[in-house]
């Protein structure tokens, strides 16, 4: 069984954080599951990955259902949950290897949970169709089916080749980004905001959040350095450091005490910010940060 863990429990976390959007759930279905295969003969075990990432999808897709109905009486926008990344984090490993970008884990939000569970085995962990057919009892030509119903209702091509992952800034954009944040300069932040730029902000009720997705230069601008910059102010200094969170360079803003209170991760299209995704639920901070 220690043997089992070892050699899976990353890419059984990988598919339950993906499918879940949530470390904490990610993490616990993860440990059920190992608690559960205590219990089943060994004749059954002769294909550990594919019965291990079985029993993963269908514990998800159950946590899948009952979540759609509390999202459903959300306070504003729901967003998934962030979780931190350094060069000697053990969840550093896994997000190099083939976690989607924080923007796709948004988009998935739009999936039934039978088609996000075709999607990640596919687009994420690179399962050929046959193998997905198997984990999810469907046929090869229903996989290919739904594969492409969930990356229309993505606004992604379909085609029998992963996707290009939606691109995310290195750490030289970001840092340049967040001095422009600090030193207030609307003009610097305009020029680095696409036409079209959207930002969606979770609060959860539990931290002010702006309730419903700003669109456009101007309005995501001036909430930059308006309410985000006065947010970030400690002893008259805008405090935003940048944070490796899910794999890509990030901004967080820090009380005087030194915590986490707010992440922002961003997504880019030619050099500028297309979506803005700031996370300010207290619950979803707890593995961001020290």
């Amino acid at each position: 069984m220690q043997e089992l863990f070892t050699q899976y429990n990353r890419l059984l976390f990988k598919l339950a954080y993906q499918l879940t959007g949530s470390v904490t759930d990610a993490e616990d279905v993860v440990q059920d599951v190992f608690l559960k295969v205590y219990d089943v003969p060994a004749d059954k075990l002769t294909e550990p990955k594919a019965y291990l990432c079985k029993m993963v999808a269908n514990r998800c897709r159950d946590l899948q259902k009952t979540a759609r109905k509390k999202r459903e009486q959300y306070y504003g926008e729901w967003l998934p949950e962030p979780f931190s990344s350094s060069d000697n984090d053990t969840m550093d490993a896994v997000v190099r290897d083939d976690l989607l970008s924080y923007g796709m884990l948004v988009l998935l939000e739009r999936l039934t949970p039978s088609e996000r569970i075709v999607f990640v085995l596919r687009e994420a962990l690179g399962f050929e169709y046959g193998e997905i057919a198997r984990l999810t009892e469907k046929s090869e030509v229903n996989c290919r089916k739904v594969f492409s119903r969930a990356t229309a209702k993505m606004g992604l091509d379909a085609d029998d080749e992963p996707f290009i992952p939606s691109q995310t800034a290195n750490r030289e954009w970001v840092q340049g980004f967040i001095g422009a944040l600090k030193q207030g300069n609307m003009d610097q932040i305009l020029a680095l905001l696409d036409q079209d730029v959207v930002s969606i902000a979770d609060g959860g009720g539990k931290a002010t959040a702006v309730l419903k997705p700003l669109v456009s230069k101007k309005k995501v601008a001036h909430f930059l350095l308006g309410a985000l910059r006065k947010g970030a102010l400690v002893d008259g200094e805008a405090r935003f450091d940048l944070e490796m969170i899910n794999g890509q360079p990030s901004f967080a803003v820090r009380s005087a005490e030194g915590l986490i209170h707010t992440v922002g991760l961003l997504q880019v299209e030619d050099n500028r910010i297309r979506h803005l995704f700031i996370i300010r639920n207290p619950d979803k901070l707890k593995h961001v940060g020290a």
